[in-house]
């Protein structure tokens, strides 16, 4: 249990300093459609580390969903190739930090529940 709590610490501290990287794997056109659609709460922010989908969108939120997915799933993918954890708990670990800078109002989905507000 300590060892598990000190690697999710570890990946934790790593993706501080990785936090952005996410933000650089996308295009400013899906940025936009993406941070208007978290405020008006159509896309929110999940325990996994991805965006998903609360309510609605057309198919241009969806795909700027996806392209700012994917960038977050290769960037969650190396960051466990250096720390040695899956990529699932790097995921888990940076949505920590995407939960913590959620304005409220706006949407957060835990993992295994549903879309709740913050």
């Amino acid at each position: 249990m300590i060892r598990k709590t000190m690697t999710v610490l570890a990946i934790a501290a790593a993706l501080g300093a990785v936090a952005a990287a996410p933000v650089m794997a996308q295009s400013a056109a899906a940025k936009a459609a993406v941070d208007a659609a978290k405020s008006a709460g159509t896309v929110g922010e999940q325990a996994d580390g991805f965006l998903g989908i609360v309510s609605g969108g057309d198919a241009d939120l969806r795909a700027a969903v996806a392209e700012i997915n994917t960038g977050r799933a290769a960037v969650y993918k190396d960051t466990a190739a250096k720390t040695g954890v899956t990529a699932d708990a790097a995921g888990q670990a940076t949505a920590k930090q995407l939960y913590a800078r959620l304005s409220a109002g706006q949407y957060w989905k835990p993992l295994g529940g549903g879309w709740v507000k913050k």
